[in-house]
């Protein structure tokens, strides 16, 4: 990846940096990596620790990797359907239990694809997975006799649940695991040597730890953050992906840079599906402005702040992670953080606003 300050002024830019500084020193946050790409070139930023704790201080760098959160909704789970699609192993209108029949009554029988990709389905938004000791199999069997809330379509409410399922049908689909597809179909293609789910032990010291594990009596450090995934292994279609700033940069490209970024075998995305995943979803739904997987711009859950192109979209991860995309200025902006290691409590909703208008301000004027 091509290495350069960005063209914009300096000090406005710097502006940007400090506002991490101050979430830093306030507590909000241990540590942060920020990376902006823009016009052909890479903006890097990593100030704080990792991790912060009694027996350990690791400093953050730009090659740490976070635990992503819901970013494995639009990282992984919504690519590899939009492969799949493409492939014509898919339909995005397909009703789900077309190819899960198990996945039916209830209200579930219509429920397609499309719609849990934008969270249209009527599927609660979270159910405890964790708690029961249940089995993979015992835990699938319980999404499967789910109610929906509302009529698939009639509404948009952010599922998690929908995105297990839709790990389970790529799964299905594949003939393999979530995790093996997706290094197959995406991470080995695009050359993303820090993304994988369950890391390895011995990227451990580069990882940054997250909340603390009152059970454990210990900080979740190189193990997935979200309980439910935690419950599948570490393997999820809503989390569990863990991933450097690099590497996010480099998958967000593909939907600026489709001509320039492609895997080994051609590229991976088409402008057809690209232009299909960002179309409004839910003009139909007021204050809800979803393409598939992403937030679009004008959404009750852009976060993104004022001045983007109406174009821009992109998602956030619960553990303090985000990716913002304007295609129209060819702006990707990546923002690690571990805002849960010193405890879930703490937002950083207002530092991703302010960060990404500083960001904006510093290329625009």
């Amino acid at each position: 990846m091509p290495e350069g300050r960005l063209a914009a002024n300096n000090a406005q830019f710097q502006d940007a940096c400090a506002l991490i500084d101050d979430a830093i020193t306030s507590g909000d946050i241990p540590g942060a990596v920020s990376l902006i790409w823009y016009g052909g070139h890479a903006f890097e930023y990593a100030r704080g620790h990792a991790v912060d704790t009694d027996k350990h201080r690791i400093p953050v760098t730009i090659d740490t990797i976070y635990d992503c959160a819901s970013l494995t909704k639009i990282v992984v789970t919504l690519p590899l359907l939009l492969m799949l699609v493409e492939s014509d192993k898919l339909n995005l209108d397909d009703p789900v239990a077309m190819h899960m029949p198990e996945f039916s009554g209830n209200g579930k029988d219509s429920i397609t694809i499309r719609q849990l990709l934008a969270h249209t389905s009527g599927l609660p938004p979270h159910r405890d997975l964790y708690s029961h000791g249940w089995s993979h199999d015992e835990i699938a069997r319980h999404l499967d006799r789910m109610e929906v809330e509302y009529p698939p379509g009639a509404g948009c409410q952010y599922s998690c649940l929908g995105y297990i399922v839709l790990g389970r049908l790529i799964e299905r689909v594949c003939g393999e695991s979530l995790a093996s597809a997706v290094e197959r179909m995406l991470l080995k293609p695009l050359g993303m040597v820090d993304s994988s789910f369950n890391p390895p032990q011995e990227a451990r010291s580069r990882i940054a730890a997250t909340e603390y594990d009152s059970r454990l009596e210990e900080h979740c450090w190189g193990r997935v953050h979200d309980e439910n995934a935690a419950a599948l292994g570490g393997v999820a279609g809503n989390a569990g992906l863990f991933a450097s700033a690099r590497d996010l940069v480099r998958y967000a490209r593909l939907w600026v840079s489709k001509a320039e970024l492609h895997g080994a075998e051609g590229n991976l995305l088409s402008d057809r599906v690209i232009q299909e995943a960002l179309r409004c979803q839910t003009s139909n739904i007021p204050n809800a402005k979803r393409g598939l997987g992403w937030v679009l711009q004008g959404d009750t859950a852009d976060f993104a702040g004022i001045g983007w192109s109406a174009s821009s979209f992109g998602h956030t991860g619960f553990t303090g992670t985000s990716i913002w995309i304007d295609p129209e200025r060819d702006i990707v902006v990546v923002l690690l953080t571990n805002r849960v290691h010193y405890g879930r409590d703490k937002s950083i909703s207002e530092l991703r606003r302010q960060f990404h208008e500083a960001v904006l301000a510093a290329i625009t004027e």
